[in-house]
């Protein structure tokens, strides 16, 4: 039975409490171009997402998105990077706003983070927007960070600190996302802060999925362990796909839906952490180069050959996410604009050329195996 959580408004869908979980997806392209951006945002319409969201970088991303609200009457969500004030400017135009507490430390470090977390309610609730305090395991608060013993514990610590100063602020129309591209880490993570917070609804998703099958088949596994025990309020499924392919997300997450409803499961009770592991983040308008999809179908097919070693390899599109997700990987890859920074754990390796980068990848992983044999 679907727990009875706080129910929310995000434009004209609802969100908790008896309300039918929401389905959700992010545009891939880049926020200025807006052509581009309309085309997906009717392209994941049509597939049915209750909500779409949009990344904001800057004052620019802000007036695209002021014209592609002229355009389009879909519910839109933001999602806000560094540069949180932003909110003010763009909170006329959207219905959720969604910020990364780890995030928030980036700009005017003089300020404390309760008043940034004010400023963004305060802001909120004068436009009628909801909020996602949305936390990631690759991305977390340092402050957190330093007094938690993993990333578990600081990502809950981080989320109830939050919610309690929404709380504090007297601001309701909020939810809470709690991400990691470990599926047994959402399950459990999401399971504790229910029983935490068993008021606040929560916004599923196994950040990271990767390509499919393995994406679909990772998110499968956590949704169903916690949907069925009534856990989750909407869902994203987050896959790194060719843009004319982001509809797949929208599919996948109804398809599953639809079995968990009807009983059907067809995930393994836990996922085994045997075995290479390709993590790649969902192709966004974050993404700073066009290449990055096929730079991720690239390493997931020269690597086929190590898929009995224990090793987690991590391609990541941008420079929001991809120093921190890349760090509890055994190698990380993420993409800027003309190259593409190699890093073994958290040590640097360096910089590659996109037509280097895979040759210099596989030194590094036939060098894992043979020291791991």
């Amino acid at each position: 039975m679907k727990r009875k959580t706080q129910k929310i408004s995000v434009g004209n869908v609802k969100i908790g409490g008896d309300a039918p979980i929401a389905v959700q997806s992010m545009c891939a392209t880049r926020t200025t171009d807006i052509p581009a951006t309309l085309a997906q945002l009717k392209l994941l319409e049509s597939a049915g997402a209750d909500l779409i969201r949009v990344a904001i970088d800057s004052r620019k991303d802000v007036e695209a998105l002021r014209e592609l609200r002229k355009e389009c009457k879909a519910n839109l969500v933001v999602d806000l990077q560094e540069n949180y004030r932003l909110a003010s400017d763009l909170a006329p135009f959207v219905d959720k706003v969604r910020y990364n507490p780890g995030h928030l430390h980036h700009h005017q470090k003089e300020l404390s983070v309760r008043d940034k977390v004010k400023f963004l309610a305060d802001t909120a609730g004068e436009h009628d927007c909801a909020i996602r305090i949305g936390v990631n395991f690759g991305s977390l608060d340092p402050a957190q960070k330093e007094q938690g013993v993993d990333s578990s514990d600081v990502a809950l610590a981080s989320a109830v600190q939050h919610c309690e100063l929404m709380d504090e602020f007297g601001f309701t129309e909020f939810l809470v996302s709690l991400k990691s591209s470990n599926p047994n880490a959402v399950i459990a993570i999401n399971k504790e802060f229910a029983a935490k917070r068993p008021q606040t609804p929560l916004h599923l998703g196994v950040t990271e999925a990767g390509l499919l099958p393995e994406g679909a088949i990772k998110t499968r596994i956590a949704f169903e362990q916690l949907l069925s025990q009534g856990i989750g309020d909407t869902v994203r499924v987050s896959l790194t796909l060719p843009d004319s392919e982001k509809d797949k997300e929208i599919f996948v997450a109804k398809e599953i839906l639809a079995d968990v409803e009807a009983g059907r499961f067809r995930s393994v009770p836990e996922f085994l952490e045997s075995g290479l592991n390709v993590i790649s983040c969902p192709s966004c308008s974050r993404v700073e180069n066009g290449k990055f999809v096929e730079l991720a179908q690239e390493v997931k097919k020269v690597t086929e050959y190590a898929k009995e070693h224990d090793l987690t390899i991590a391609v990541m599109g941008c420079r929001v996410n991809g120093p921190g997700e890349t760090d509890d990987a055994d190698l990380g890859l993420w993409c800027a604009p003309n190259f593409v920074n190699l890093k073994k754990g958290s040590e640097e390796l360096g910089a590659f050329p996109y037509d280097e980068i895979i040759a210099r990848l596989l030194e590094e992983v036939d060098a894992l195996i043979a020291k791991k044999s």
